[in-house]
């Protein structure tokens, strides 16, 4: 390094550093808003090393500029771009930008320097007005840098984990049932009002910067309404109750493979819609989507699960394809007989996703699952007790759904979903089949009463046996699904602030468990989440 740029470049250091020594309290509290602008230039502005001026698609040689933007490149290798491939010459620049861009170059060629190379006497001068035109901007990307050290230190001293970031949620649920009797037979429901909670913590950790490894922790003690009332699609789409007591609600591991797939592995708690889009943006969430369970997703992506893998394949930019294989949690652990993870219960799916324009969404889904005896569930628990179990032996299914999402203006969402199940008794000696049917439409109106909030309506006919025979092997018994369960959803969500949110509503079933003989059964709750 010569003699001048040594003097240079130390006689720049030493200003800026007595520069900020001598004014950094002030420094700090009156350029904030100068810190902020570089912060987010910083952040915002993205940049790529240059090797030639010809590599910028928005520079020609008929620029202006054209020769000095060569000789930074060329002599100095000091000047980035955009990812783009673009320099953005003509875009207005700050002095605080400029001093930021002039510090950098101070950097390259004090590094160019010291592995031998020579700085011209014309741009030694140039750079030294430079230096005395913005020694404050330097002082202030000084103090920045101080700053920046300090904050670093902090986190590094104090921080949970440098690859894992913690993050929860929390519901406090005030509601009840009510109606006249029970779905399920004589007697009252249970009808009192109730004040529950339930508490998720997530525990999201990367190791590579694309990946996900979700540790979640999940107590509660909000009430399966199913029992209080006799009908399983009075339940909520937020219930847990396990005494408030600890416990592992999901683990699994999410990871790129190349650049169009995303593979899942999971061993506890890994849903189909963990790896699948159930395409019902504004419902699905159970913390801040529908207050029924129904009123989720549809129900045919509900099912023996927990542990399994799956993958997300990109065909393109509209066009997604996603497989999952996925066995019951419960047994996919155990050696014994007819448990594991392939001789279990298990639910094997695949989706294929297409967006046909940036507001519509459409998905078509297909599952096949077998249920022992004493775990058949065909409807998710969300229908009725007929759909869930029409043979109280084990048995097969396909299963069939149809999704679509429609962003109508930038207000109002439409959306909804048809299933269909057809079901195989499975026994050596008993045969039986069962078609169920399910369909939902929903409505999202969105920023009623403020920015964030939604006023939400949900309709459709929960899972229903319309079909089923069983022979025992003296002729079929038929069964002919005559009556329809219907639920009605009202909601509207009222955004507190990013943290809060508090939704009443209430939602309707008529003829419940498929008997128009049964009394309309009513669910009110107010739900209020807080996450964070």
């Amino acid at each position: 390094m010569s003699k001048a740029m040594r003097n240079l470049l130390s006689g720049a250091t030493v200003a800026l550093g007595a520069t900020v020594a001598f004014s950094g309290a002030a420094i700090a509290e009156e350029n904030q808003a100068v810190l902020d602008q570089i912060s987010q230039y910083s952040t915002d502005n993205s940049v790529a090393q240059v090797n030639s001026v010809f590599q910028l698609s928005d520079v020609s040689p008929s620029d202006w500029a054209f020769d000095a933007l060569r000789n930074l490149v060329e002599n100095y290798n000091c000047i980035v771009g955009y990812p783009d491939g673009t320099f953005r010459g003509t875009r207005p620049l700050s002095r605080y930008e400029f001093a930021a861009g002039l510090n950098a170059c101070l950097q390259q060629i004090e590094r160019m320097l010291e592995g031998g190379g020579e700085v011209t006497q014309e741009d030694l001068a140039a750079l030294r007005r430079l230096l005395n035109e913005f020694e404050a901007e330097l002082a202030t990307l000084g103090a920045r840098v101080d700053d920046l050290d300090g904050r670093v230190e902090f986190l590094e001293d104090n921080q949970f984990s440098t690859t894992t970031k913690l993050n929860g949620e929390v519901i406090f649920n005030l509601g009840g049932a009510f109606g006249d009797s029970r779905a399920d037979g004589p007697g009252p429901i249970d009808d009192e009002f109730t004040f529950s909670n339930r508490v998720r913590l997530n525990l999201d950790t990367s190791f590579t910067g694309r990946d996900r490894l979700r540790t979640r922790l999940e107590a509660g003690n909000i009430t399966r309404l199913d029992r209080a009332t006799g009908v399983d699609a009075a339940r909520l789409g937020f219930d847990t109750n396990n005494g408030n007591d600890v416990e592992i609600g999901k683990l699994f591991y999410r990871f790129p493979v190349g650049d169009n797939i995303t593979a899942y592995v999971g061993a506890v708690g890994l849903g189909l819609d963990d790896i699948f889009d159930v395409t019902n943006p504004y419902f699905e969430s159970s913390g801040n989507g529908a207050l029924s369970r129904f009123g989720r997703f549809n129900p045919i992506y509900r099912g023996p699960d927990g542990a399994g893998a799956g993958f997300n394949f990109d065909l393109g930019e509209r066009v997604t394809f996603s497989a999952a294989y996925l066995a019951d949690d419960g047994g996919a652990s155990s050696p014994v007989s007819k448990n594991g993870l392939f001789n279990g219960n298990y639910t094997a799916g695949a989706q294929l996703d297409f967006a046909p324009s940036d507001n519509i969404m459409l998905s078509a889904v297909y599952t096949r699952r077998y249920q022992q005896g004493g775990d058949v569930n065909l409807s998710g628990s969300t229908g009725s007790d007929f759909a869930a179990d029409p043979f109280g032996f084990a048995a097969s299914s396909n299963n069939f759904g149809l999704q679509g999402s429609w962003l109508i203006g930038e207000k109002f969402n439409l959306g909804g979903w048809v299933g269909y199940t057809n079901a195989d008794l499975k026994d050596p000696v008993v045969t039986g089949n069962a078609d169920v049917w399910n369909w939902a439409v929903n409505a999202a109106l969105l920023d009623v009463g403020g920015e964030g909030n939604t006023l939400g309506f949900i309709f459709g006919q929960p899972p229903k046996l319309t079909e089923a025979d069983i022979d025992f092997g003296g002729g079929p018994i038929t069964f002919d699904g005559s009556d329809s369960t219907y639920l009605a959803e009202l909601q509207y969500r009222y955004k507190v602030n990013n943290n809060i949110t508090i939704t009443p509503g209430a939602y309707v079933l008529w003829n419940p468990n498929q008997n128009d003989a049964n009394d309309t059964i009513v669910v009110g709750t107010v739900r209020t989440t807080f996450s964070f």
